[in-house]
């Protein structure tokens, strides 16, 4: 771990600033929106405009890059950023909102795929799983800190929009300045959508709804707290456990992972998110009971992720895992742009406790899927699954990359363990 971390600091404070301030912008916009009078349905496709740029951008980056080089698009994107920040509360209407969320998904999304690249670049295949951890770890700490930060100032003023336009700016130059060679930039080959889905069915269809889940998380969790009537200190405090929950539990879950089977663990998981979830819709109004619920909530969906992640790689041949990515990020996309609209639609017609019954609904649907999936195909021996890498939803397709090659990486090592003790039995008999 520390080899990594003395490789890559001044890329790893580079993203943590932008997650702080991606995070900001996130939830600081669903507490303007309510000052400005935006409908719940608004909010939504406001939010949910940032998901559809994040898909266009990972799927637009690549030929970026190849076209100009990372350094350009880094600082490019990074310059919309910055100017899409100060403008929310200068043009205060939902579709302007809407397309400056758009932009801003896609220039965010482009720079994670410039920066995870240069972090798979300086990680080996001895550190890459550490390497995958420490980023997760920092990305975390950015959103958590970005929580806050938010009380610091008025939402309904400018600073707290200045704040994290500042915060982005800054974030590039330790990246600009330190982090060299410029790395070389390639696309594994892609397996179609439809073989994926025969391979692992569950994998497909869970990354979806988890894209889904985690979106609505990111995009509609202040909007909720501020329907509810929360203070700003207690909004961000409920957010931040989100995260918190999140960061927490992905290594315990991670480690019961390798050493049991992974679907029965992948139902429990979901089966502990959907029961959380309905905590807040029994004790309507227990601010206790909310903040157990976002632990719970975060601390079970970020980590679904990675479970299901490693759960289809269990089901690949190795060279087929990094073909993989593109076809689960894609699913993953049109998850997570459609979470906030649905999200809003069920918050319309219910009321602001239609936010975690939506979650509840969607992770109930992962353990129904997955119980129906137990009776047409067995789940691969413990012995037979492939370790669990860290990697949050929101990661971009260079992330997802790099978890794939960490996968490819422990097969052919536990092919080579097989072979040496067959080769030991051999010459012992």
């Amino acid at each position: 771990m520390l080899d990594v971390l003395k490789s890559s600091w001044a890329l790893l404070i580079g993203v943590m600033l932008l997650m702080v301030g991606n995070g900001i912008q996130g939830t600081l916009l669903g507490l303007r929106g309510a000052i400005e009078g935006f409908s719940t349905y608004e909010m939504s496709v406001v939010m949910s405009g940032y998901f559809a740029g994040f898909l266009g951008g990972s799927r637009a980056t690549p030929w970026l890059i190849r076209r100009v080089g990372h350094v350009r698009v880094f600082a490019a994107l990074g310059s919309f950023i910055s100017a899409a920040l100060i403008l929310f509360p200068v043009i205060t209407d939902p579709i302007a909102w809407t397309l400056l969320r758009v932009a801003i998904g896609f220039s965010f999304s482009g720079v994670y795929v410039t920066a995870e690249s240069w972090l798979n670049n300086a990680a080996t295949n001895q550190n890459r799983g550490k390497a995958l951890s420490l980023y997760l770890i920092v990305q975390m700490i950015g959103i958590i800190a970005a929580q806050g930060l938010v009380v610091l100032a008025d939402p309904g003023g400018y600073l707290l929009f200045i704040l994290p336009s500042v915060l982005v700016s800054l974030a590039f130059a330790p990246i600009l300045l330190s982090v060299s060679p410029t790395p070389a930039f390639a696309t594994a080959r892609r397996m179609t959508l439809r073989d994926l889905v025969r391979i692992s069915p569950l994998g497909v269809v869970g990354i979806m709804i988890m894209g889904a889940v985690f979106s609505a998380l990111f995009g509609m969790a202040a909007v909720f707290a501020s329907q509810i009537g929360l203070s700003i200190g207690r909004l961000s405090f409920f957010i931040a456990m989100i995260y918190v929950g999140g960061l927490v539990m992905q290594y315990p879950i991670g480690w019961i992972s390798d050493r049991v089977d992974r679907r029965s663990l992948i139902l429990t998981v979901a089966g502990l998110g959907a029961t959380a979830a309905l905590v807040p819709v029994i004790f309507s109004g227990s601010y206790p009971a909310l903040i157990v619920a976002a632990f719970l909530v975060g601390g079970t969906s970020n980590p679904l992720y990675a479970l299901l992640l490693a759960y289809t790689n269990d089901f690949l041949e190795v060279d087929d895992m990094a073909a993989a990515s593109a076809g689960l990020m894609f699913v993953n996309g049109v998850g997570a742009v459609a979470g906030p609209l649905v999200t809003g639609w069920a918050m319309t017609v219910i009321g602001p406790q239609g936010f975690f019954i939506y979650l509840a609904v969607m992770m109930l649907l992962l353990v129904g899927y997955g119980l129906w999936r137990t009776t047409r195909r067995a789940a691969p021996a413990v012995t037979e699954t492939q370790s669990y890498a860290a990697v949050l939803p929101s990661a971009s397709p260079v992330a997802v990359d790099m978890a794939q090659e960490y996968y490819a990486d422990a097969v052919e090592d536990a092919g080579e363990e097989g072979s040496a003790d067959t080769d030991t039995q051999t010459v012992a008999q």
